[in-house]
């Protein structure tokens, strides 16, 4: 069954945005996670939120998932207002630590990942995208920490997703394949799909069409890497970010 096609009873969805954030707020405990974001991203865009770990980047991206439910503010996804199991099956999600099974060969894994987002996938091709079509038969927990990588984020393209989340996607994987994983993902983006990306590394960032920088739970700042810099008044993202979170005066 394809994924493509949006789930039954779904409202219309807008041409303009595959995500909608409202002022979304989110603690746990006296940590405020999330403090009022709001986002905003195209249909078809591969937008990358950047900043250091415990920024809010990984709760953002579950509170659009659907795996947090936000103390205030709203989600909408593809149409549909967070969270809504229906529309879970046309969402892609990578998360930071391998959600596999280990005992399961690299290929089960996609199978079963497949299975339950209802549709059929091409395994082979999946395989190939990542470079595992020669360990289809390794079990998982044989494989190195970026051979799980790069199974992870099979399972996550599997059902041809309308949206992919991914959550630090290349931790662990060497440099050349992580080149072929952004011209799929720039592929992908191409014929439709809308990509979020959360990193910390600069150079990633680089690749994203508009970014969102992110420090304390808050949006600090929004737009291409080039408006990001020119807000910023500086030629590099780093010097960038540091001087949009205020921490070049720290």
């Amino acid at each position: 069954m394809s994924t493509n096609q949006p789930a039954p009873g779904a409202q219309p969805t807008s041409d303009a945005f595959a995500v909608d954030a409202d002022n979304v707020v989110k603690s746990f405990g006296a940590l405020k996670a999330l403090d009022g974001v709001t986002l905003r991203v195209k249909t078809g865009e591969i937008y990358g939120l950047l900043g250091p770990n415990g920024a809010g980047k990984t709760t953002l991206i579950r509170a659009i998932v659907g795996l947090v439910a936000p103390d205030s503010g709203t989600v909408t996804v593809l149409g549909r207002r967070m969270p809504d199991l229906d529309i879970l099956a046309q969402v892609g999600y990578m998360t930071q630590q391998a959600a596999l099974y280990p005992d399961l060969s690299v290929e089960e894994n996609l199978r079963f990942f497949a299975a339950i987002s209802g549709a059929e996938g091409n395994v082979t091709e999946v395989l190939k995208t990542v470079e595992l079509d020669q360990r289809r038969t390794s079990v998982v927990a044989n494989l190195s920490g970026g051979l799980r990588q790069r199974c992870s984020l099979a399972c996550a393209l599997i059902h041809r997703p309308r949206l992919l989340l991914l959550d630090e996607p290349t931790v662990g994987v060497d440099p050349q394949l992580r080149v072929q994983f952004w011209e799929h993902f720039r592929m992908m983006a191409a014929a439709g799909t809308t990509i979020i990306v959360s990193s910390h590394v600069m150079d990633e960032a680089e690749r994203c069409q508009r970014l969102g920088l992110m420090r304390f739970g808050k949006l600090l700042a929004e737009g291409t890497p080039n408006e990001v810099r020119a807000q910023a008044g500086s030629n590099n993202l780093e010097e960038a970010f540091l001087r949009l979170s205020g921490r070049d005066t720290e």
